[in-house]
C-alpha cells in the first residue's frame, strides 16, 4: 500500500497540469485550457505561496505525482472564507488518493486559517466522484448555485465544512 502525502507546488510539477487538460479531465469545468493558460495557472500556482493567497500542492502517491490540490482565499458572501479544488490523474483515480489528498489539505487549511472558517468546494452537480468525495470527507452540502468559471458559468453544488469543527 502507497502513502499519499502533499508536496509544496514547484516548478517540475508543470506536466500535472498538463496531464490534467484533457476533455475527460476537464468535462465538468468548461474543458481544457490553451497551453498558455496551463502555463499561466502554473505560474500562479508558484506564485500564490510567495503571495500567502493559497497554499497549492502536488499530490503523491508514494514518490509518484499524481495530481494537484489547494485552498485558497475567498470572499463568500462578504465574510472570509476558503475554496478547495483538486485533481487526480486517470491512472491513480479509484485508489483513495484524492480523499487522503482532501484529508490532508483541510487539515493544512484548518492549521493556516482561523477556527471557524468555512472551507467550499463547488464540483458541478453532473460530477459525481467530485460530490461523493466531499460528502465522504465532511463536507455539508449547502445547496447548489450558478458559478461563474472560465467565461462560463456551471451549475454547482455547495459543499462547506467549518475548520475548527471537525
Amino acid at each position: 500500500m502507497t502513502s499519499v502525502r502533499l508536496r509544496r507546488w514547484s516548478e517540475p510539477d508543470a506536466p500535472l497540469l498538463a496531464g490534467a487538460n484533457t476533455a475527460d479531465m476537464t468535462a465538468h469545468i468548461a474543458g481544457p485550457e490553451t497551453d498558455e493558460q496551463v502555463a499561466r495557472r502554473h505560474r500562479n500556482y508558484l506564485r500564490f505561496w510567495e503571495e500567502d493567497t493559497a497554499h497549492m500542492f502536488a499530490v503523491l502517491d508514494g514518490d509518484e505525482p499524481v495530481g494537484g490540490i489547494g485552498w485558497w482565499h475567498i470572499d463568500r458572501d462578504g465574510v472570509a472564507a476558503a475554496e478547495t479544488g483538486w485533481f487526480v490523474l486517470p491512472h491513480a483515480q479509484g485508489r483513495g488518493v484524492a480523499r487522503a489528498a482532501v484529508l490532508l489539505t483541510i487539515e493544512d487549511a484548518a492549521a493556516s486559517l482561523a477556527a471557524g472558517t468555512d472551507l467550499y468546494a463547488f464540483p458541478s452537480v453532473t460530477n459525481r466522484p467530485s460530490n461523493a468525495l466531499c460528502a465522504g470527507t465532511g463536507f455539508e452540502l449547502r445547496g447548489e448555485e450558478d458559478f461563474p468559471f472560465r467565461g462560463e458559468v456551471l451549475h454547482v453544488n455547495v459543499w462547506a465544512t467549518t475548520l475548527g469543527e471537525r
